[in-house]
């Protein structure tokens, strides 16, 4: 089965790469068009989902993953409008020169050719990864998790409809809506026909991913994310800062998950924090050397568990750890981060510089909220992953992350001498 899939979509791939940008944002128009018109449709297939989800005592944190609401669906889908409007990456030149044999030498960016997602939840993942594989002219196999079968099987079923009324390969995107686990082992190894992996999901499918595959992948989306609040700081921007990275979305990715206070401010900056935390409903895990700092009871403060400093919360749940300086928080930071998103809260411009230049993270932020990590907060319309490896791509993964490049010599009959 699996081998059928990866063939029909190297065979889709070349006709892809083919197509002019024109030609690929009417697609992404017609479809967002064709999304539009049957919202009512897909959110009731998420209905589904979601009775199912409850039925069965899926995590609160998974069941808010998977719940498309309208306001949701209609911002996912917007998002494919303005990937339509951004610069089409697919044969731009990205650099060249002549060389002394006399051939001029170019590099061309080109599709990369066959994308494979697997991901859990997240239906809007669903309409954000067909889309910029779509713009860079790449074929797409999609598996989903269980939990959003309904939501999933409809909004391709959409997608592929309007494909073929505009003449365009339905098979482009592709579903496997078949849940058995020994299938990811399969699809790991098809190598053959598919040229990247996209994990988007649990520590448990990045892990198996890394394992496993013999195809290339982008992996990450793992979010241990922390803000050290210098002691040169406004407290309320600070704590402004601090409520939108833990609050705004706690079961995003870069969610806050451990704040870092310095000792110098602790006295007056913990006994504030916990009270405005406590109108959030946001849960204080605090260690023992920062009960010091507390003269008086709050009933939304617990004691930290070590274990709880590698995890990521993904609810209104948040560590609180008290450093001595700027060294100890960035030590703290590159030993129990993922190198996904981390921030400083600072007015001394010394010290932002000196975290941002030793923090080893995908995104180093300076007086900003980690939730600002995303695909169409930094302009790429979506994103098909929050990349924390080093190679291809790191960060927000967009556009350019889905293409690769070829070398093209143009010569007067050259010959190597």
């Amino acid at each position: 089965m699996l081998n059928n899939f990866g063939k029909t979509a190297k065979i889709i791939s070349k006709q892809l790469s083919k197509l002019n940008t024109k030609q690929k944002n009417q697609a992404l128009n017609e479809i967002a068009i064709s999304l539009k018109q049957k919202k009512s449709i897909i959110l009731e297939s998420n209905n589904k989902d979601i009775k199912l989800a409850k039925k069965n005592n899926l995590h609160k944190t998974l069941q808010d993953r998977l719940s498309l609401t309208e306001k949701k669906l209609e911002y996912t889908i917007n998002n494919i409008t303005k990937i339509c409007e951004l610069e089409d990456p697919i044969g731009k030149i990205i650099d060249g020169k002549h060389l002394n044999n006399g051939l001029r030498l170019l590099r061309y960016k080109i599709p990369i050719g066959v994308i494979c997602a697997i991901y859990e939840s997240r239906p809007n993942v669903t309409i954000d990864i067909t889309s910029l594989c779509l713009k860079t002219g790449n074929a797409i196999i999609l598996r989903g998790g269980k939990e959003a079968h309904y939501s999933n099987t409809t909004i391709i079923n959409i997608i592929q409809e309007t494909l073929k009324n505009i003449g365009l390969p339905q098979n482009s995107v592709q579903l496997i809506d078949c849940y058995n686990h020994n299938l990811i082992i399969q699809l790991l190894k098809l190598n053959k026909y598919i040229d990247l992996l996209i994990p988007r999901g649990g520590e448990a499918l990045h892990k198996l991913c890394r394992e496993e595959s013999t195809i290339p992948i982008i992996s990450g989306g793992i979010g241990v994310c922390h803000i050290f609040v210098d002691e040169f700081v406004n407290f309320n921007d600070a704590i402004n800062v601090i409520i939108n990275s833990k609050v705004q979305n706690p079961s995003a990715c870069n969610s806050l998950e451990t704040l870092l206070i310095h000792k110098n401010i602790a006295l007056n900056f913990l006994p504030l924090l916990a009270k405005k935390m406590i109108n959030e409903q946001v849960t204080l895990h605090i260690s023992k050397r920062s009960f010091f700092y507390l003269k008086e009871k709050f009933d939304n403060i617990v004691e930290l568990k070590l274990e709880n400093l590698t995890k990521e919360w993904l609810s209104l749940d948040l560590n609180v750890e008290i450093v001595d300086d700027i060294n100890e928080a960035i030590n703290h930071i590159n030993y129990y981060g993922t190198s996904h998103s981390d921030a400083i809260l600072t007015e001394s411009i010394q010290q932002a510089n000196y975290f941002v230049k030793n923090i080893n993270s995908a995104t180093v932020y300076v007086n900003a909220s980690t939730r600002l990590t995303d695909g169409e907060q930094f302009g790429f319309g979506s994103e098909i992953a929050v990349s924390t490896q080093k190679l291809h791509t790191r960060g927000p993964s967009g556009l350019d992350s889905l293409t690769t490049y070829k070398w093209v010599g143009y010569g007067d009959f050259t010959i190597r001498k």
